[in-house]
């Protein structure tokens, strides 16, 4: 019997299709191609695994096989699967062809795949260069997919795919710079939220910033078994359309990830309101500048009854948005946040003393610098519970810990123990946690800047005077005695 493909082995074939674009096009800009092409290969794949599976099962029945494939999660119109087009990888206008297949895709399946190829164009000239150039590129693409049998019985391990699709995000991630945080949420930080959060079974999830979903994945994940729904939302419509595909290459593409402006144009809607959730967890955009201040005053779900913030920094936007689409008396928010967040004074100041006086921050994470990729600067959690029964806030500090990276650091499995054990004990911590009453925090003027709360101050250990004389000493004499051997032996050579 023929061995399954291991992840890293597709891992590997996929990114060796990458060196079809490189040095010709940005890494931020060929994910899309070559992530695309993956998804084609395994819908395609696994639509074939599928008629082969009700051919034997229907004898050959053409008519019950095409009814029973109808019926399937996703439909692959014939004339659109990755063999159709492979077998036009000659043709002089493949990259046309590519693109009416991805159409015919979306067609077929309308209620999941509506828009997703829509910011996509294998055909564009900018993009993939001229005729002849573009035309190499995307057969030696085919040519590179065709290597690969993603068939779910050739593979070793159900989820396989959707983990090189992470895989793949990742290290694509690495290589787009600035731009890399638009999508992508380092996996041991997004483990981490997931642990803190703790969702449960029959839990509702929604990231509001979702990015790719690599976040709202793990902590869909975390809850241990298939009772759960996903939601999300996402601005750009590139990394929508990435979103989308990866829940359905986690087997997740029952969630409802909406293409908008979460702030100005949210569209998780029920009735004429927000749709509520027991979990929200995200790692929305830095400090955004323009994030729709002009119209948050009158704000028809009233998100910004606390206050409105500044309009070069959106970052209490995105949180005042979180809050209030948790569930009341019970939802739970997680959200990635750069330091300033933590004691910046003005509308931010205030915002963050009415959530402290609802009692509505559980808890303040400090990590370590440069574990995202795009920027050094160190980042926070803001835990925030509705239905907290526990008084002050548990202040932590991780910034210490980590493993060191070449271009990136690294939370370890260790550190992430240590973080989620100390949060759920909830007591100070010498050198690490503080759990902080209200009153000390008010006295703080409610800055929850990290170390006005956790002493991390180490004492420098005390110095033995004596005993580095007595050293230096020893050294000396041992110094003295290989001058005088060394004496010795240039004169036995004649060399003094």
């Amino acid at each position: 019997m023929a061995s399954k493909l291991t992840q890293k082995e597709i891992e590997n074939i996929v990114w060796r299709a990458c060196d079809t674009f490189r040095g010709a096009i940005d890494p931020s800009e060929y994910k899309n191609y070559i992530l695309t092409m993956l998804f084609v290969k395994f819908l395609s794949d696994l639509a074939k695994d599928k008629r082969e599976e009700y051919m034997k099962k229907y004898n050959g029945d053409e008519k019950r096989v095409e009814r029973a494939m109808s019926r399937e999660r996703f439909v692959v119109p014939p004339e659109c699967d990755f063999d159709h087009l492979y077998a036009k990888r000659d043709a002089a206008n493949i990259g046309e062809l590519i693109n009416v297949a991805l159409e015919g895709i979306e067609d077929a399946n309308k209620a999941k795949l509506e828009n997703v190829f829509r910011n996509i164009d294998f055909n564009s000239e900018p993009a993939l260069g001229q005729t002849r150039d573009r035309n190499r590129r995307l057969r030696n693409l085919l040519d590179d997919f065709a290597e690969v049998d993603l068939r779910p019985s050739n593979l070793n391990g159900r989820d396989i795919i959707g983990d090189v699709y992470e895989y793949l995000i990742g290290r694509f991630a690495a290589g787009a710079g600035k731009k890399a945080g638009e999508f992508y949420t380092p996996p041991e930080v997004s483990t981490l939220l997931a642990r803190l959060l703790a969702p449960k079974s029959g839990d509702r999830i929604c990231d509001p910033a979702c990015g790719s979903g690599s976040l709202l994945i793990k902590v869909g994940r975390q809850v241990g078994s298939e009772n759960f729904s996903l939601a999300g939302q996402e601005s750009n419509g590139s990394t929508w359309a990435l979103c989308k595909m990866n829940m359905f290459l986690h087997g997740m593409d029952s969630g409802r990830i909406e293409w908008c402006d979460t702030i100005n144009n949210p569209r998780l809607i029920e009735g004429d309101d927000l749709m509520r959730f027991n979990v929200v967890v995200a790692n929305p955009p830095f400090s955004l500048d323009k994030w729709g201040q002009e119209h948050a005053e009158t704000d028809r779900f009233r998100r910004f009854t606390r206050g409105i913030p500044p309009k070069s920094r959106g970052d209490y936007a995105f949180i005042s948005h979180m809050v209030e689409i948790a569930l009341h008396g019970e939802g739970k928010v997680g959200v990635i946040v750069p330091h300033g967040v933590l004691f910046r004074s003005g509308s931010e100041g205030k915002i963050r003393r009415k959530f402290l006086e609802e009692n509505l921050i559980e808890a303040v994470i400090g990590l370590p610098p440069n574990l995202f990729y795009g920027t050094g600067i160190p980042a926070a959690i803001l835990l925030f519970n509705k239905g907290k029964k526990k008084k002050g806030v548990l202040f932590i500090d991780a910034s210490r810990e980590y493993q060191n990276g070449t271009n990136q650091n690294y939370l370890r499995p260790e550190d992430l123990d240590k973080i989620v054990t100390t949060f759920q004990a909830f007591q100070t911590v010498d050198k690490y946690a503080y759990r902080a009453t209200f009153d000390e925090i008010a006295e703080n003027d409610f800055n929850l800047n990290i170390p006005r709360y956790v002493d991390t101050f180490e004492e420098e250990e005390e110095i033995d005077i004596q005993a580095v004389q007595r050293e230096i000493a020893e050294i000396e004499a041992q110094l003295d005695e290989t001058r005088r051997e060394m004496a010795g032996h240039m004169r036995e050579l004649g060399l003094e």
